[in-house]
């Protein structure tokens, strides 16, 4: 009987511990990327790296995530220097998108192997944003960074942030591709550049001035 008693016993701590484990496991982790579900409306002039940082703390905020602090993923160029790099504005990781899906631990995963696709790139809401396949192509995203995330040499000529986001005309802006497709460029941050920085320029290689933004708290 006593035997009995300490198998139920056992075996009724065990139980309790695996449901524990299970919701442990099962808890929804807090939003920490997305790909804008909307630009602000004048091609690649995002008001700058303060005006794009807005727009991703409005959208958080709009989705229930406003308590977090979120930077636009964006490099800047600077005359002589290197300008602000994207990798260093956006925290340490680690990030999941909204549905709680890991995206990367840190940094270092960030750039080598992220979990960024069309499936898991989703915007703040939660929902996908068009890629190739769809009808219009929406895949690229502005970050005007190289592909390990740091700002543009001084040597390397050529606009490559739209005037450090400021212009909606002249320049271009080096833009990633979020469904990893196109080109023969997989890169969701460094597949090419864009052909100018008007909203008509960047829907014409296929974008509409999305970009990503990261909570950086």
């Amino acid at each position: 009987m006593i035997r009995t008693m300490a198998a139920i016993t056992l075996f009724g701590s065990s139980f309790a511990s695996g449901a524990v484990l299970a919701q442990a496991t099962n808890v929804q982790q807090p939003m920490g990327f997305f790909v804008t579900s909307i630009g602000l409306g004048d091609g690649g002039n995002l008001g700058g790296l303060e005006g794009a940082d807005a727009h991703c703390q409005s959208l958080a905020e709009a989705a229930g995530s406003g308590d977090r602090v979120w930077r636009a993923y964006l490099s800047t160029q600077e005359e002589g220097k290197r300008g602000i790099s994207a990798r260093s504005r956006i925290g340490q990781g680690p990030w999941y998108n909204a549905h709680g899906e890991l995206i990367a631990s840190d940094l270092d995963q960030l750039h080598i192997l992220p979990n960024i696709y069309y499936r898991t790139a989703v915007d703040e809401n939660g929902s996908t944003i068009k890629g190739r396949g769809d009808s219009p192509n929406e895949h690229d995203i502005l970050t005007g960074t190289q592909a390990d995330g740091t700002a543009y040499f001084p040597w390397q000529e050529g606009d490559k942030t739209c005037s450090n986001w400021t212009s909606n005309g002249e320049g271009a802006a080096t833009v990633g591709h979020h469904d990893r497709h196109g080109g023969g460029n997989t890169s969701w941050n460094a597949a090419h550049n864009s052909r100018g920085c008007s909203a008509e320029d960047l829907r014409g290689t296929g974008g509409n001035g999305y970009f990503y933004c990261f909570a950086a708290d």
